[in-house]
């Protein structure tokens, strides 16, 4: 593993930073630590009484992570393990309270630029797109084994993908003839059943067929709300929770939990009492997302989609 080139350009660095509020003797969990620019200037601020938790499913991420962050391996530990599991991975740890989880939920560079990995239509590859290369589901098993009301239905969910019953069903009669096995093979059925007017402009006709599976096969969405549940009940006071989502499902997803999670009595408006006892866990720190400046989105297009949602525990 020595030649892995792990380039990740770190979203919104410094915006990430300040919104953890870092104390020196805190304990933080970075749930997805990429190539670990986020990780080193956390670790990089704090003393030798703090503590970073450095998780990822990916087995490269964590090699290439922990070479860069060799300086401060007495304040750092790495797991791999999915951010979902963040509540067990603190258990284990013997770790009751954190101070700040940072989620960065977007794919790495170093994913989509590495053709093998099968995340990208820019370049021919085995259908995969795992982020942790030890799961059981891959691209290949989504693409060649659903049903095609369940193609459908990713597309539409997850993709957001009009064409969707045209490209499931092209998915279906291609694969009756043989499997499909590459990602540009994969392409070319989705170009198949597109207007031309539509190959001809905009964003490659793929992509959102290439997220909706991504999704699919990572579990992406449905973990997201659990893990912001279990993390804010790790949470110190004052602890801050910072997530970077890159697509609206995401944002949404964590914009709701977080309005669930800040949320005080939930009894009906005529009720004279509050009998619920629900109170508030967090606040927002800022109502609206942070976007990446002008000067990021001027180096960095993966950026142009990134927001950044803060919440503190009451």
């Amino acid at each position: 593993m020595e030649s892995i080139n792990f380039s990740h350009y770190s979203v919104m660095l410094g915006e990430c930073i300040d919104a953890l509020n870092i104390k020196p003797d805190g304990i933080y969990v970075d749930g997805t630590t990429g190539g670990g620019g986020h990780s080193f200037e956390i670790a990089s601020r704090l003393s030798e009484g703090g503590r970073l938790i450095c998780i990822d499913q990916d087995s490269d991420a964590l090699f290439a992570a922990g070479k860069r962050l060799s300086p401060f391996s007495d304040r750092v530990t790495f797991v791999k393990s999915n951010f979902s599991d963040v509540a067990k991975v603190l258990d284990d740890l013997g770790i009751e309270k954190i101070d700040g989880l940072l989620l960065d939920l977007g794919v790495s560079s170093y994913q989509l630029d590495t053709p093998e990995r099968g995340f990208s239509y820019n370049s021919d590859a085995p259908l995969d797109m795992r982020m942790d290369k030890d799961a059981a589901l891959s691209a290949y098993e989504v693409v060649n084994t659903y049903s095609e009301s369940e193609l459908r239905r990713i597309l539409f969910d997850y993709g957001e993908e009009s064409f969707a019953p045209k490209i499931a069903s092209a998915i279906v009669a291609y694969r009756e003839q043989k499997p499909v096995e590459t990602t540009f093979e994969l392409t070319n059925i989705v170009k198949s059943v597109m207007p031309k007017k539509l190959l001809a402009v905009g964003h490659h006709p793929a992509k959102k067929t290439f997220q909706a599976i991504r999704i699919e096969v990572n579990s992406e969405l449905s973990v997201i709300a659990p893990t912001i549940e279990s993390a804010v009940d790790r949470l110190s006071e004052g602890g801050r929770l910072a997530i970077i989502t890159f697509h609206s499902l995401e944002d949404r997803c964590v914009k709701q939990t977080y309005a669930k999670c800040a949320q005080g009595c939930i009894c009906p408006p005529d009720f004279p009492v509050c009998v619920c006892g629900n109170k508030p866990k967090i606040s927002l720190v800022s109502k609206k997302p942070i976007l990446p400046s002008k000067e990021e989105l001027e180096v960095n297009h993966r950026s142009h989609s990134a927001k950044l949602r803060v919440a503190e525990k009451i």
